[in-house]
C-alpha cells in the first residue's frame, strides 16, 4: 500500500486543499524507490513455503534507475561531470534506461554503447527517451562484447574532456546507490535471513547486503550468475542472457559477502520467468527468471520461517521479443524446457565447468586466485 503524506500547511487544512497544492507533474526522478515487496508461494503443495520479491520493475526503468541517478548526482557534486556535459556508458539495457532518466533530470546528452544483443524494444525505448545508441560490431577476443563496449566508451571519451562515463563495473558509487533499497527492505520485511540477487556489475548485491549485514548479522547472501560467465571463476563462453553474468571481472562484486553462488542457463531462466507469470502474474526478464528459480528452491529447502528476499531487477515488458517470444526461444533452443527442481552441487567453480543449473558454496575471486598462482 502506498501512503501519501499530504503537505498540510496547518492543522485546519483539509486533504482536498492539500491535494490542490500538490505538484501535478513531479519530476520523474521522484518516482524512483519505495517499490513493493510481494510474497510469492513456492512451487509444490505446501502453501506455507515461499519468499518475498522486491519488485524493482516498479521503478520507471528498473532497478538501475537508482544507480544511474546516484552516480550522475555524485559525479556532478565531485566536479567529474560538468553542467551540460555528455554522458557515455556501456550497457546491456537497464542502466541505459536509468541514465536516460538521469540525463533528462540533470540536463545532459547521453550516448549508450551497446552490442547487437540489445533487445529491439530496448533500443527503441532508449532512442525515444533521447539517448544516442552506438552499437559495436564485433566482440573483443578475450573480454567479449562487454570489453568491446568499454573500449568504444574509452575511444569516445578520449576525444572530449567534458565527457564523463559512469563505469558501472568499477564505480563504488554504483554500490553506495543501493543503501536506500536496503533500508526499504528492512522496513518492509522486518527481517531478512537470506538475500538472493543476480550478479552482473555486482552493484546491487554489494550495496544492499552491506547494509543488511549490519542490521542482521546472521543474514546470508546468495548470488545468481549465468552459465558461461567469468565472474566467479568459470571460463567465458557465449551467453544469451542479458543483465546478469559478465565476460570481464567487475571489481564491485563483493566476493567475501556471498555464502553460495548459483549458475543458471538461459533455458531454466526462461522456464522460471514463464512459470512465475502463470502462477503469480509477477515476472520479468532473464535475471528475474534466474533469481526466482533460486529463491523458490531455497524456500522449499530451508527450515520453515526462514525469511528469504529476492530482488527482481525489472519487469516483463521489454522481453516480449526474447524471453516471452516462442519463435526467439525456439531458434535458440531454449523453448519448452521444464523448470528444474534443484541444482547440481559442485565443489569449486575453478575445477568444474557448468552447463546446467549448478551451485557452489566455494566462492572465488578469480582475479585474486590468478594473482596467487
Amino acid at each position: 500500500m502506498t501512503i501519501i503524506d499530504f503537505p498540510l500547511r496547518n492543522e485546519t487544512t483539509t486533504p482536498s486543499e492539500a491535494l490542490a497544492n500538490l505538484d501535478p507533474c513531479p519530476r520523474t526522478a521522484a518516482l524512483i524507490g519505495k517499490t513493493p515487496l510481494l510474497r510469492l508461494p513456492a512451487r509444490g503443495p505446501d502453501r506455507s513455503r515461499g519468499y518475498w520479491a522486491k519488485l524493482e520493475g516498479s521503478n520507471p526503468g528498473g532497478i538501475k534507475d537508482r544507480a544511474a541517478l546516484y552516480m550522475v548526482k555524485q559525479a556532478r557534486e565531485k566536479g567529474l561531470l560538468v553542467p551540460g556535459g555528455p554522458i557515455v556508458e556501456s550497457t546491456s539495457g537497464t542502466l541505459g534506461l536509468g541514465l536516460a532518466l538521469a540525463a533528462q533530470n540533470f540536463g545532459h546528452p547521453l550516448t549508450v554503447v551497446a552490442d547487437p544483443g540489445l533487445e529491439p524494444a530496448m533500443r527503441r525505448l532508449l532512442l525515444a527517451y533521447g539517448a544516442q545508441v552506438d552499437l559495436v560490431d564485433r566482440p573483443d577476443p578475450i573480454g567479449g562484447w562487454q570489453e568491446a563496449r568499454r573500449a568504444r566508451v574509452n575511444a569516445i571519451t578520449a576525444d572530449r574532456s567534458d565527457t564523463w562515463s559512469p563505469d558501472q563495473y568499477h564505480n563504488p558509487d554504483n554500490v553506495a546507490a543501493y543503501e536506500a533499497l536496503a533500508l526499504e527492505l528492512a522496513f518492509q520485511a522486518g527481517r531478512v535471513d537470506i538475500l538472493v540477487c543476480a550478479v552482473g556489475t555486482g552493484g546491487h548485491s554489494a550495496g544492499i547486503f552491506r547494509v543488511l549485514r549490519r542490521l542482521y548479522p546472521h543474514a546470508r547472501l546468495v548470488g545468481v550468475d549465468a552459465t558461461g560467465s567469468t565472474i566467479f571463476g568459470q571460463e567465458a563462453r557465449p551467453r544469451l542472457m542479458r543483465g546478469l553474468g559478465s565476460s570481464i571481472f567487475p571489481r564491485n562484486v563483493a566476493y567475501d559477502a556471498f555464502s553460495e553462488i548459483h549458475w543458471v542457463p538461459a533455458s531454466a531462466a526462461v522456464a522460471s520467468a514463464r512459470d512465475l507469470a502463470r502462477r503469480a502474474y509477477t515476472t520479468g526478464g532473464w535475471s528475474v527468471g534466474a533469481v526466482g528459480l533460486v529463491a523458490d528452491w531455497l524456500a522449499r529447502k530451508e527450515k520453515p520461517g526462514t525469511r528469504i528476499v529476492a530482488v527482481f531487477p525489472d519487469g516483463p515488458h521489454r522481453y516480449a521479443d526474447t524471453v516471452f517470444n516462442d519463435d526467439y526461444c525456439r531458434e535458440n533452443g531454449i523453448l519448452g524446457q521444464p523448470v528444474p527442481d534443484e541444482p547440481v552441487t559442485i565443489s569449486s567453480p575453478l575445477s568444474t565447468q557448468v552447463v546446467e543449473w549448478s551451485r557452489s558454496e566455494t566462492v572465488v575471486d578469480p582475479v585474486l586466485a590468478e594473482a596467487a598462482r
